[in-house]
């Protein structure tokens, strides 16, 4: 006989501790500027490795990892000053995958992702901490 499993939840996103201009202190990481965190972990963001820049923005790839993770809501900060932008085929990677999007000016963005981690569906962040 065998026993029925439940299904799991995926672990949660880890929590920001801290937030200030170009510093951010996140659970379990080393503290640093920018941060991808997603289910479970989470790493320091390094923006230049798809090219991203405030402008045209967060670009594909940078939600291609998140996607990989199996998110289905995803928080980014755009910046202290909401400099950073978000390039249009990244949305559209989203929309097309059926990720539910918040996008604000970081302590915003920071403020809103514990309630949406909270949630019922997996999380994602791409949080910036300066302009």
């Amino acid at each position: 006989m065998t026993g029925s499993r439940r299904p799991t939840s995926p672990p949660p996103p880890p929590r920001v501790i801290r937030l200030e201009w170009g510093l951010m202190e996140v659970e379990g990481i080393a503290p640093g500027k920018d941060f991808v965190l997603y289910p479970g972990g989470g790493h320091a963001w390094d923006r230049a490795v798809h090219g991203t820049r405030h402008s045209p923005g967060i670009q594909p790839g940078d939600v291609r990892e998140l996607l990989g993770r199996g998110i289905g809501v995803v928080v980014l900060g755009l910046g202290m000053q909401r400099r950073l932008h978000v390039a249009p085929t990244a949305l559209e990677l989203l929309r097309e995958a059926g990720v539910r999007v918040h996008a604000d000016e970081t302590r915003a963005a920071v403020g809103i992702y514990p309630a949406v981690a909270a949630g019922p569906r997996p999380v994602g962040a791409l949080f910036h901490s300066t302009c």
